[in-house]
């Protein structure tokens, strides 16, 4: 029996860096693991490339848990169509539909309304501007933040104008994962995107949109479970 390997697709800015403390955590448990860096700031990069680049990270596995964070939920589905997946978990991801771009997508979902909700909600100043540290390492450890100031890309424009161009949901089994402290995508936003676009509610953990830096053990746990339930349904 082949083991199944973990893909892991970044968000925007596309650091493969941002999986480095989960990467270790399933490398302790024995997984085959590859994190896939893409060059968010390369304005020649859009989804097409994002999905080559997936591809042939994943080359040669024949059994992918594939993860997508963020913006990587555009180009971690897409891939599917061309990859061994056993189960694609969209984690605090973006959730796309047929024919919609990735700059569309905010709009379509009425994020901006929910995120300024959730600041109401929270006593947060809704006309303060984005901060990194108040919306994505509110809960990332001091040390973690520091390291990752060098790691920090920003995001081409690119990537956002192309649709999803599948006709369909890929069909592989599939699941959502949320952090129930997002300040960028909460929760209920989540919830209800979730639930309209796949018909389905997703799983919830503690942390932020930056899950995968602030608690990449229990992260990695909820993968693992995910790949064995993988297993079982598949016979192995």
């Amino acid at each position: 029996m082949t083991d199944a390997a973990y893909v892991l697709v970044p968000g925007a800015g596309g650091a493969a860096w941002y999986w480095h403390l989960v990467e270790a955590e399933l490398r302790i448990r024995g997984r085959d693991v590859v994190a896939v860096d893409l060059p968010g700031e390369d304005e020649g990069y859009g989804l097409a490339e994002y999905v080559d680049l997936i591809v042939a990270a994943a080359a040669g596995r024949e059994r992918v848990v594939l993860v997508g964070q963020s913006l990587g939920g555009f180009s971690a589905s897409l891939a599917c169509a061309r990859l061994p997946v056993s189960v694609l978990v969209l984690l605090n991801a973006m959730i796309p539909k047929p024919g919609e771009t990735a700059g569309q997508w905010w709009g379509n979902t009425g994020q901006d309304a929910a995120m300024r909700e959730n600041d109401e909600r929270d006593g947060r100043a809704v006309d303060a501007g984005f901060d990194p540290l108040v919306y994505f390492l509110h809960d990332v450890p001091q040390v973690v933040v520091e390291d990752g100031w060098s790691h920090q890309r920003g995001q081409s424009g690119t990537v956002f104008d192309t649709p999803w161009w599948l006709p369909a949901w890929p069909d592989v089994p599939t699941r959502v994962l949320v952090a129930r402290e997002d300040r960028f995508f909460p929760v209920a936003f989540q919830r209800r995107v979730a639930q309209e676009r796949l018909g389905f509610l997703p799983d919830e953990m503690p942390g932020g949109h930056l899950v995968a830096l602030s608690r990449p053990r229990e992260l990695a746990d909820r993968l693992e479970a995910y790949r064995v339930e993988a297993e079982v349904r598949e016979g192995r």
